[in-house]
């Protein structure tokens, strides 16, 4: 199965995509880690990134691009994966399709974990007032203010990579801020039909 996993920051990606990958038993692929991974490795493109990233710039598109696609090449991935925070934009949904498209493969289901951003504020700032009257220091992330940026830069970013894939039938959306076992339900009913359609697939 290949999988994008969209939702904005907070919204339980990276708990969600560790249950996927224990289930599914196919790598889970954070820009992130792609990037550091490749850094650390001195390909072109992960010099390029190391040299983008160390003076605090955002990595274009066409050097990200070039990391998932070195990624998905590699043989843990033959069988799928799990892309959690790429897609961000339309130029990396429409790259992303071109890759696969190159390789005779295709995404299989864009899962978005949708959240109320005002209950999810909410959530952030208790999270700090408790770390406060604990005496702990309140995580970046977790500085409402800061928060509340970087959920207006994804949904400037990423919502019309939602509607994108809407349109081309491969988008379903679960409700985030459920419990976390009612999430993952949630998730694994969504992903029903996908495994199907596969098992139709191999049998015709």
């Amino acid at each position: 199965m290949r999988l994008v996993l969209l939702g904005p920051p907070g919204a339980g990606k990276g708990t969600q995509a560790t249950r996927r990958v224990a289930h599914l038993r196919i790598p889970q692929l954070s820009t992130g880690d792609m990037l550091r991974e490749a850094a650390a490795a001195r390909s072109p493109a992960g010099l390029r990134a190391a040299e983008i990233m160390s003076r605090g710039e955002l990595v274009p598109d066409d050097v990200v691009v070039a990391v998932v696609s070195t990624r998905i090449d590699r043989s843990d991935a033959s069988l799928g994966f799990i892309l959690d925070g790429f897609p961000r934009t339309l130029p990396q949904a429409a790259a992303l399709d071109r890759e696969l498209a190159t390789r005779g493969a295709k995404l299989d289901v864009v899962l978005e974990l949708k959240v109320d951003e005002d209950a999810l504020l909410k959530r952030i700032r208790g999270r700090a007032e408790e770390a406060a009257m604990k005496g702990e220091s309140v995580r970046s992330d977790d500085n409402p203010d800061a928060f509340k940026t970087r959920l207006d830069v994804y949904r400037r970013q990423t919502a019309p990579v939602s509607a994108y894939y809407r349109s081309r039938g491969l988008l379903k959306t679960v409700d985030g801020l459920e419990p976390i076992d009612v999430v993952t339900a949630n998730i694994a009913s969504a992903l029903a039909p996908c495994f199907s359609h596969q098992g139709e697939a191999a049998g015709r």
